[in-house]
This record gives C-alpha cells, sequence and structure tokens, in this order.
C-alpha cells in the first residue's frame, strides 16, 4: 500500500497531543499498546505552534512526542499543519483571508479559510513544509506524508478573480474563444477582453434557488469550478514538491472526502501517491452508498489500495443526531472500508478534546481517560485482530467486471442546468445504479469518461449529460467491441463548456444508441407513469413504475423493449436497446423504481456471468480481493439478526478466527468473516 513496508494493516489515527501535558502524552502510549494502535498522525493543526511569528519556528515540543513515538514503537504519519494559517499570519497578511460566494471577506477563524491564490499562503506554506521535512528526513517512524486536511476553500476576491482571467487566457487562447465557450451573446454579454471577465459569484452570475447554486452561464461557473479544483490542488502540489524533494521514498497524501462536489478528485489522484479518504457514514445510511464512496476513492489510482485516514470510533458531533454507533458496528465498518480496498484503519481521533466543537466528537481515549469503556474494548478487539492478520490482505486488488462513469465536470454540469427538474441529483443517480449491483455482490469500479475501459464487461453511465471531447468515441469502441453499455435520460445533451450538441439528442451517442429523443417531460413529485415490457424478460417483471423525466423517444434501429404506459406518450419506446458492433447498448429513458434496476442488474450478472456462487442475502455484503494465488471473501452482516448463507461447494477456513467452514455460513449479527478456499 505504502512505499515503506509494514507487515501489518496501519491503525490508529489523528493525534492531537498539543492540546496535552507531556504527562498525558506518556499516559496514552500505555493506552496505544492496550489497544494495538501501531500508527498516529500529526501535529494536523499545529502550524500556530510550530511558527508563533514569521521568523521563528519552534519544533522542540514535536521533537519530544516523536522521540516518545518512537520509543513505543509508534508509526507517524506526519502531516504539514497548513490547514489552519495562525492568527498573526491573517493580520499580517490580509490578503491571504478569503472572499466568500456573497462577496464578504472573512476573518481569521475555523479551519480551511485561506485564499487557494494567495502567494503568500502558498510561499509560507511551502517554507513550513520543507523546513517539517528537512528537519524529520532521517526520523525512522514516518510512515506517509500527510498535506493540509479536508481541502474545500473556494474564493471570489479580486486576487482569484484576477487569476481567472489568466486562467481563461491559458485555457482559450483569445477572447473570441470566450465567448463561443460560454455562449456570451446571450443576454448581450460579449466580452472584448479578458479583463472584463468576472468571477461568477453571488454578487453576478449566480445566486442560491431551491437548494443548490443557481447561475445564468453555466459554461462560466463550470470553469469557475474547474478554476477552483486546479487553484487548491496547487497549493497542495507546492508542498507536495517540496517534500518530494527531500524525502522521495515516502509516499505523500491529503484527506479526501468521497463524493465531495468541489473538487475534481480524478485529477487530484494524478498527484497522490496514495488516496486516503474520511468515512463518516450516519447511523440508517444504506451500506451500499458507504461501499460506493470506498469504490469511488479505490478507483481514483486504478484500484490501488487506499488509506481510510479517519473514521469516528464512536460518534460524530456534527451530523443533526449524532447516534453512538451500535456494538460491533464500528468493527464491521473498519471491516467494510478493508473489503473494498482499504490496507489502513484509521480514527479521528486518539483522544478525546476537552474543548471547542469536536469536544463530543468519538475518541479511542475518552473524557473517562480509561480503559474501562465499550468503545475502548471495541477497538482493543479489533486492534488485536489486524495485528494477527499481519500482511495477509496488505496489497490484495480487486477484479471488478462492471464500471460506472463518474465524472465531476458533468456533475456540475447536471446540477448547474437549468432543467429539466430540480429533483435531479446527480450522485443520487449514481447510488441507485450501483446499489443493484452492489446486493449482488458484484464488483463495482468507477472510470473517467475517457479512461480504459476495456477491462470490463458492462459499463454504465447514468446521467451523462456532458460529452468530453473524445468520450463518445471511447464508449463506441467499448461496445463496439462487444461490451455492454447503459445510459439514461439526460445523457449526452452538451459538450464540456454546456453548449448543446445540435442535431437531436443524445448527440454523439445516437447511432450507437439507435434513437433520439424530441422531448423530455419533468414530473412533479406527484405524477408518476410505468414502464410495461412488450414481451417477457426474465427476470423482470411485467411493468414498473417511473418517475420525475420521461423522455419522448423515437426509434432509429434499436429495440423497444418496454413502452410507457400513460400520457400522451403512452405506448412510446421508454427502455431499448441497439446492437452496435458486437456489443450492447441500452438505454433508460426515464427514472425507475429500485425494483426495475435491481432486475435488471440480475439479468445483466446472469448473461455475463458475474454472480459469486454465494447466494445473496439482505444486507449482506459479500466482496473479494485477490493477492498472489489467493483470494479473500468477506462477508458483512449489517443485519440486526444472525444469517444463514449457502456457500458453494468450496470448502474455507475463517481467517479471523480459524473456523472451518463447508457447506453453509452461519454469521451474527454486525459480525464480519474473511474467508479463504482450502481447496487446491
Amino acid at each position: 500500500m505504502i512505499s515503506k513496508k509494514t507487515p501489518f494493516i496501519l491503525y490508529g489515527g489523528d493525534y492531537n497531543p498539543d492540546q496535552w501535558s507531556k504527562e498525558t502524552v506518556i499516559e496514552d502510549m500505555k493506552f496505544f499498546k492496550l489497544a494495538n494502535i501501531n500508527t498516529v498522525t500529526l501535529p494536523v493543526f499545529s502550524w500556530a505552534l510550530l511558527q508563533p511569528n514569521e521568523d521563528t519556528y519552534n519544533f522542540e515540543w514535536l521533537d519530544d512526542i516523536l522521540e516518545i513515538l518512537k520509543e513505543n514503537n509508534i508509526y507517524v504519519c506526519m502531516a504539514t499543519s497548513t490547514a489552519v494559517q495562525p492568527n498573526w499570519m491573517s493580520k499580517k497578511y490580509p490578503e491571504i483571508l478569503p472572499v466568500d460566494f456573497e462577496g464578504r471577506k472573512r476573518k481569521f477563524g475555523g479551519r480551511v479559510k485561506f485564499c487557494p491564490n494567495s502567494e503568500k499562503y502558498r510561499e509560507l506554506s511551502v517554507n513550513l513544509a520543507t523546513k517539517l521535512a528537512e528537519r524529520y528526513k532521517d526520523y525512522p517512524n514516518i510512515i506517509a506524508w500527510h498535506i493540509g486536511n479536508e481541502y474545500d476553500n473556494y474564493c471570489y476576491c479580486d486576487h482569484c478573480e484576477n487569476k481567472f482571467k489568466e486562467w481563461a487566457k491559458k485555457k482559450y487562447k483569445t477572447i473570441e474563444k470566450v465567448n463561443k465557450a460560454w455562449n456570451m451573446n446571450f443576454w448581450g454579454h460579449t466580452l472584448y477582453s479578458f479583463d472584463e471577465i468576472i468571477a461568477p459569484s453571488g454578487l453576478s452570475e449566480m445566486w442560491y434557488g431551491y437548494d443548490k447554486q443557481c447561475t445564468n452561464f453555466q459554461g462560466i461557473a463550470i470553469d469557475y469550478n474547474r478554476f477552483m479544483s486546479d487553484s487548491i490542488l496547487e497549493c497542495y502540489l507546492g508542498e507536495y514538491t517540496a517534500i518530494k524533494a527531500i524525502t522521495p521514498d515516502i509516499e505523500i497524501t491529503t484527506n479526501l472526502m468521497g463524493t465531495f462536489k468541489p473538487l475534481d478528485y480524478f485529477k487530484w489522484a494524478k498527484h497522490m501517491d496514495v488516496i486516503s479518504w474520511d468515512n463518516y457514514p450516519g447511523l440508517n445510511d444504506d451500506p451500499s452508498d458507504t461501499s460506493l464512496r470506498h469504490d469511488l476513492m479505490r478507483s481514483l489510482k486504478n484500484g490501488k489500495p487506499f488509506m481510510l485516514m479517519e473514521q469516528t470510533p464512536n460518534q460524530q458531533n456534527w451530523q443533526p443526531y449524532n447516534s453512538v454507533k451500535r456494538p460491533g458496528v464500528m468493527r464491521l465498518w473498519s471491516y467494510q472500508a478493508v473489503a473494498h480496498g482499504a490496507d489502513t484503519v484509521m480514527f479521528f481521533q486518539m483522544r478525546q478534546s476537552i474543548g471547542a466543537c469536536e469536544k463530543y466528537h468519538g475518541a479511542v481515549i475518552s473524557h473517562a481517560g480509561h480503559e474501562n469503556t465499550r468503545t475502548f474494548r471495541e477497538c482493543s478487539e479489533l486492534g488485536e485482530e489486524l495485528k494477527a492478520l499481519g500482511d495477509t490482505i496488505i496489497d490484495s486488488k480487486y477484479n471488478a467486471k462492471v464500471a460506472i462513469i463518474f465524472d465531476w465536470d458533468n456533475w456540475w454540469a447536471v446540477e448547474f442546468s437549468s432543467g429539466p427538474s430540480i429533483s435531479l441529483k446527480y450522485v443520487e443517480q449514481i447510488e441507485r445504479y450501483y446499489k443493484a449491483f452492489h446486493n449482488l455482490n458484484i464488483a463495482v469500479d468507477f472510470v473517467e469518461p475517457t479512461g480504459d475501459l476495456s477491462k470490463y464487461s458492462i459499463v454504465l453511465a447514468p446521467v451523462l449529460y456532458m460529452l468530453k471531447e473524445d468520450a463518445a468515441d471511447n464508449i463506441k469502441n467499448f461496445v463496439s467491441n462487444g461490451g455492454t453499455f447503459i445510459t439514461t435520460y439526460f445523457s449526452g445533451y452538451v459538450n464540456e463548456n454546456d453548449l448543446v450538441s445540435l442535431g437531436g439528442y443524445p448527440a454523439e451517442l445516437r447511432d450507437m444508441l439507435g434513437l433520439w429523443v424530441e422531448e423530455i417531460d419533468a414530473l412533479p413529485p406527484d405524477m408518476n407513469n410505468s414502464i410495461n415490457f412488450i414481451y417477457k424478460l426474465n427476470p423482470m417483471k411485467d411493468n414498473y413504475t417511473c418517475n420525475m423525466v420521461c423522455d419522448i423517444i423515437n426509434l432509429e434501429g434499436a429495440e423497444a423493449l418496454a413502452v410507457y404506459g400513460s400520457d400522451f406518450y403512452k405506448d412510446k419506446p421508454v427502455f431499448t436497446y441497439n446492437k452496435y458492433g458486437d456489443g450492447l447498448a441500452y438505454y433508460i429513458g426515464s427514472n425507475p423504481e429500485q425494483a426495475f434496476l435491481n432486475d435488471f442488474a440480475l439479468r445483466l450478472a446472469k448473461e455475463n456471468n458475474l454472480l459469486l456462487g454465494i447466494e445473496p442475502k439482505e444486507c449482506v455484503e459479500i466482496t473479494q480481493r485477490n493477492k498472489d494465488n489467493y483470494s479473500l471473501t468477506f462477508v458483512l452482516n449489517h443485519n440486526n439478526d444472525d444469517v444463514t448463507l449457502k456457500l458453494d461447494n468450496k470448502n474455507y477456513i475463517n481467517i479471523l478466527n480459524n473456523a472451518t467452514i463447508k457447506e453453509n455460513l452461519t454469521i451474527k449479527a454486525k459480525d464480519v468473516a474473511i474467508l479463504k478456499s482450502i481447496d487446491n
């Protein structure tokens, strides 16, 4: 997983010893040993202590802590502390402070509250990262570098606006190309020089409407998101480059946040040695939604194992209802991450803070200050299990034959769009299609529209509204070579600038799909239509409900599998397929109920021989990771009751307890099994 190999899964998390006395830090070593903690991340938020003024650095306190950790054989994920600049810095260099969407200049406070285009911030953050790398380059227990923390800082200040002008000039070269890309002749917005470009915000072309940001000019807004994602990435890259020059053999990361809309993580991943992310599901979140985010993070670097950088050992402090994790759930969700490709299990936080906004966020060591708590016992037991596993799991890989196209630019474009329905949410659509395969325990990767599709049997692209250059050719090549492709309504409408591709929807995908869409009917929430099959298509039912959006489709070679059941487009196609080369392309023209997607996924799975051979059970998650000459089958029971599964014809050993399993596996509520075949 990381360049400095360890014979065990990294287990630990964020530690803030700068909040505690040296005596408490020494006491914590006892707790770390009891809990089998082998790694801590520090000092994530300590810039003010490390640099009390511009000319002074204070590392002595950190030296002491690192020495204590080394004496106790604890590895360190070394953080650069640059997520929060010191107050003196904000006062001395006010240009560091950002301007928000409504045009308000912020004062010092909070975290990740700096202008990403501030040259002074970049200079001082790189200086600190350089000093840390130089001082600790020979410290033997550094296992990885952790830059910043949960980057999210869009800014709309004058400096960002000027940098946006430069970014646009570099991309488009001439103002005429800008006018064309952004369709500026609309509403008389024609520009005559790059100096006339204005950052889109609540002061200009944008506003908050309903439950989303709205814009008059989608092209400008999408480009500003691209620009901001790039700008924030440059802050990270400044530190990355400085550290890499000094410690080239230590891998570098920053903690991502799953389906986080503001940053294009596929682009970020190209500059990260290893992906890490922070996982905070709620009590009643669907397990498939959590798995989706693990799979997305794993997919960012083509299946390379990732780091679970943060999760809570017990409860969050920032959700509307901060429920405690029920007994067994922390262990279950930890193994869920490992089952989907994590090679670490890390927490926020190690010791619970006594003040400020995270004082009630869960921790391995609670306010009670001793080991006699349920949470500590569960952490200790999990640590013992992970220690016993050694390197059995580390560096094992996924082998998915199904992929879902996921694209941040497309996400921005869909939800900046002025139609067709306020109810259309990109990630919600991805979740629904993912869930259909997840419930069958079929591995799923995520890919970019122009990514390599050759290893997959099935590729899905829900709501592929934006077709970037070469994306259509990439998909057509996949299908013509024998792949199965599924896409939906509101796909193939615009280019990368959100300009409609004329000639009929879905534009460049039209010949492959064998149809064109004449109209899009958006239904109010209280209206439904139905999907009625023309003939029996096992295991699918005769009809299903659909809602939200209904495409009115004309066939151009495709065959209708099902038609609408009502309204003026009754008996018009809603679900079609078309042979293209050696493959098949399906089109789903409405938003079907989940049962439709579940049944369709089962049909596709049988046709492509994708089922594992272990019977699916509701809320029982099964995945496989492969290493060397063996496979590990993870079985996770998310139910509140015991479940018995009928296995395939192999004999297994559960490597968590060395029990031999034949024919049937009974797994307790919230329990986990990791099965290794013992057959030749």
